[in-house]
């Protein structure tokens, strides 16, 4: 039995069906072959469809919540992003649940209607006459609620570093967190600092974005081959101080502020014309001097009068770096952390995982939404500095435990 758990856990998931792996005594047929991989590649489409439909949405939330109500500000566009993930930590127990003693079709189908319901509530909460804000917070919520997860429970097994789970755990946790704030400042930041349009920061910050989307896929085809000569370890932590780097480039610098957005005055003039603000010009469209839409930093935001504007060349390498640590750290983490459960049944600990998760994608939007309306970029950058700072620290740690369990029990060597 032994060493059935040690050929299982060293077995690639999907089985290579080579003499000796378990898939070699399996009898299965080649119509049972053909839908089992139907299926996945199904999944495969159901979470690109999924995770194009989310990008699309968090980049226009921020402009299409200042249409609907003038009374939202910033901080309360964190609790509308916070909604989706507090309703899918909520709502994964639930179906969980119901899918042990239920035929799964029945949550799934249940968790497709709320979905669509929600996303219809989204699309129409323009209509309300007021509270449009509150309305948005609940659709968010909804979607989130129908888009949680039906994973089963399973019963853990014992003899796992426990010390390793928790600390991989919080590893995940900061890592998401980090990322989750990340794209939710983006628009209100570029809107702030670049004096661009709801238009403009829906169009340019989605092309970043893409484009970060892109960097991440070539990220995940080499780091497989990185990861066999320095190790899963040596690139977590090499990923966190990249992210680091890009959060400090982050910080504002020097001496010229951002345009101004007055109560009463649009002023379409930026004085101290930088080279990036050049480029922003050359992309504003010709009929943007005919709108009425105020842009630049809302003087009711205090700090905008003193702190010093973000460039254009600082955020897109920010961008491009925490967009090359991220998915490095994403991958090692969830690599660890399967590796230090090893055989044993992963349910549990994974559900653990995943409420971490949630838990950072519910409270990184919160915070960064709160600090940086209170006190701006600078204090908000500072403070997730100091939030990597003390990661790196807990890694380093920990670093001797992040092993596999059958490395931690003897069986084969690191």
């Amino acid at each position: 039995m032994a060493n059935l758990g040690v050929d299982s856990e060293q077995e690639p998931l999907l089985g290579d069906r080579t003499p000796g792996s378990r898939e070699w005594d399996i009898i299965e047929t080649e119509e049972h072959y053909k839908s089992r991989w139907r299926s996945i590649r199904i999944l495969y489409l159901t979470m690109f469809l999924s995770s194009v439909g989310f990008s699309i949405v968090i980049m226009s939330i921020w402009p299409y919540l200042q249409k609907i109500d003038q009374t939202a500000d910033a901080s309360f566009l964190g609790w509308v992003i916070a909604s989706y993930s507090l309703g899918q930590m909520v709502a994964s127990p639930i179906f969980g649940l119901w899918s042990n003693y239920r035929p799964r079709k029945e949550p799934l189908i249940v968790s497709i209607f709320i979905s669509v319901a929600a996303n219809c509530l989204y699309a129409y909460v323009h209509v309300p006459a007021s509270h449009n804000k509150y309305y948005m917070l609940a659709a968010r919520g909804l979607v989130g609620f129908g888009a949680a997860s039906t994973d089963e429970v399973q019963v853990p097994q014992e003899n796992i570093d426990q010390v390793a789970v928790v600390a991989t755990n919080i590893l995940f946790f900061v890592i998401l967190f980090i990322f989750a704030l990340f794209e939710t400042i983006v628009t209100p930041l570029t809107m702030d600092m670049y004096a661009w349009t709801r238009e403009q920061a829906v169009l340019y910050d989605g092309i970043i974005l893409a484009a970060l989307g892109v960097e991440a896929v070539i990220i995940f085809m080499g780091i497989k081959l990185l990861s066999k000569k320095i190790g899963e370890r040596a690139l977590l932590l090499g990923g966190l101080i990249i992210i680091w780097v890009g959060f400090f480039v982050l910080l504002p610098w020097g001496n010229q502020f951002p345009k101004i957005q007055w109560e009463d005055l649009h002023n379409n003039s930026i004085p101290n014309t930088t080279f990036g603000e050049i480029i922003i010009t050359l992309w504003k469209s010709p009929r943007e001097d005919h709108s009425e839409e105020p842009t630049g930093c809302p003087v009711e935001q205090a700090w905008c009068l003193y702190t010093p504007m973000i460039h254009l060349a600082q955020f897109l390498i920010s961008a491009v770096l925490i967009g090359i640590g991220y998915p490095s750290c994403n991958v090692m983490s969830y690599t660890l952390y399967s590796k230090i459960l090893g055989p044993n049944p992963q349910g549990v600990y994974m559900g653990w995982l995943t409420a971490s998760g949630s838990a950072a994608r519910i409270l990184g939007p919160v915070f960064i939404s709160q600090v940086y309306t209170a006190w701006g970029p600078r204090w908000a950058f500072s403070l997730v500095c100091g939030m990597v700072v003390l990661t790196v620290t807990l890694l380093g740690v920990v670093y001797r435990r992040l092993i596999a369990f059958s490395v931690r029990h003897g069986r084969i060597q690191e």
